[in-house]
């Protein structure tokens, strides 16, 4: 299995000087009546699914133009080469070079909280507002309501049978909750509702436990329920789950970020920003004050490259060679800058101060501040090696971290191609296979949820 890093290698020119739409289209799912909100437009075509009991295509929609007859793959939720990050949580890398970023002149910005300029650049160019850059649309699962089409009758009669009457059939449970995107899983858990009465996720809650609960229960959730939930548990009770903030929220799209804020408010009846920021020390609070902002620059705007050298020299100069890092200058940068510029930015510094920058800010920054830069910074570099990385933290040394493992498989297992990915990046780093890997690790129902999340 080879691995091939993203991005163009050093020897390549740094960034481009044109923009290109963000990500490729698909034909969308159909956008359920009473949401608003257009439907993701960005991904590609994911690899077929994979064939099994519980795992078809679903029919396609009368006069439905794009998705192919009964008996075929169906389109799905894709990758696009920076995420989400998307990752969900984030977004996985596609093997193409990387195109534009935002572009803008310098001049004096005012900061977030009204403290004085941040970075030295604005946020618009006087000619082309920053606005008309295309925005990315949400990823799959991140418009409430929106749901694939088709009959999950089957997948609803499954799942009931499997928890009816005395025992669990948990190998069922993990057979039809593993293999399903997104918007099937939506589609799922609505249909049990209304035609077999019930509340998935509270049947699944009072038929299993521990980690396989909370894997099972993180899968039935969906991405943006399963960020609203994790976001609300690393912030509630006393001390923060630093790990857990950054896994949510950095590297993620404007518009995801904006529908994890909605969805929060929602559920809990409080604001994200709010309970993040009193949560937070002073610099690492302004940090995720500007990431919740959820105005970072869209991918789709052409870079600029005499803004790449400005803020590549005031990344320089707010840290090399001081007493005390200008750690508001730095974080402003990296919260503002789309992808495509921190690719072009690290490229800048390395080619400006033969240096690389990861290593630079990993001397010039401690604890979760160091963290939160270091994952914004390869989440823009190499998603998937970045992932990887992520998930070996979860089972190197004395013990397995099985709260991080669930919440990192089931995020990474939501997007196909950037699992692949990660699969492969695993390998090249640690010379191992991941599934063996998370194999050695767990055991019982929770190893076979774990496993096939991650086939």
């Amino acid at each position: 299995m080879s691995y091939n890093p993203p991005y163009p290698p050093q020897s390549q020119p740094p960034y481009s000087t044109h923009g290109a739409p963000q990500g490729f289209p698909q034909p969308p799912y159909p956008q359920q009546p009473g949401y608003g909100g257009p439907p993701p437009g960005q991904y590609n075509r994911p690899p077929p699914a994979h064939p099994g009991q519980y795992d078809r295509p679903p029919v396609a929609p009368p006069g439905q133009p794009g998705y192919p007859p009964h008996g075929h793959p169906p389109p799905g939720p894709g990758y696009h080469s920076s995420p989400p990050s998307h990752s969900p949580y984030g977004a996985p890398p596609q093997q193409f070079p990387p195109h534009g970023g935002a572009g803008y002149p310098p001049g004096p910005q005012p900061g977030p909280y009204g403290g004085g300029p941040v970075g030295g650049y604005p946020l618009q160019h006087p000619q082309q507002p920053f606005h008309s850059a295309p925005p990315a649309q949400p990823s799959p699962g991140y418009n409430p309501g929106q749901i694939a089409p088709g009959d999950f009758h089957r997948e609803a009669d499954g799942l009931r049978k499997a928890m009816k009457g005395f025992g669990t059939d948990e190998k069922s449970l993990i057979q039809i909750l593993s293999k399903v995107d997104a918007l099937q899983m939506a589609a799922i858990r609505q249909t049990y509702a209304n035609y077999i009465r019930r509340d998935l996720y509270k049947d699944v809650k009072s038929e299993t436990s521990g980690y396989f609960r909370d894997g099972l229960l993180a899968v039935i959730d969906g991405p943006l329920m399963h960020d609203v939930t994790s976001a609300r548990e690393a912030v509630k009770g006393i001390g923060t789950k630093e790990w857990l903030l950054n896994d949510v929220l950095v590297s993620r799209s404007n518009a995801d970020l904006k529908a994890i804020k909605a969805a929060y408010e929602r559920t809990f009846s409080r604001s994200l920003e709010k309970d993040v920021q009193s949560d937070l020390s002073f610099e690492t609070q302004n940090l995720f004050g500007m990431i919740l902002r959820a105005d970072r620059h869209e991918e789709s705007f052409p870079i600029d490259p005499r803004t790449i050298e400005e803020e590549t020299k005031s990344l320089h100069s707010a840290t090399a060679a001081r007493m005390r890092n200008n750690v508001q200058e730095v974080c402003g940068i990296f919260a503002r800058s789309s992808d495509n510029e921190l690719r072009a930015i690290n490229q800048a510094f390395s080619a400006r101060y033969n240096a690389s920058l990861e290593k630079h800010i990993d001397k010039e920054f401690s604890g979760h501040m160091k963290d939160a830069l270091l994952q914004m910074l390869r989440g823009a570099l190499d998603p998937a090696m970045r992932d990887a990385e992520l998930l070996e933290d979860c089972v190197k040394g004395m013990g397995t971290k099985d709260v991080k493992l669930v919440s990192r498989v089931v995020r990474i297992h939501w997007n196909r191609a950037h699992k692949d990915q990660v699969k492969r990046a695993y390998r090249h780093r640690y010379g191992k296979d991941l599934i063996e890997r998370v194999r050695g690790e767990t055991s019982g129902d929770y190893q076979r949820l774990m496993v096939a999340l991650l086939e």
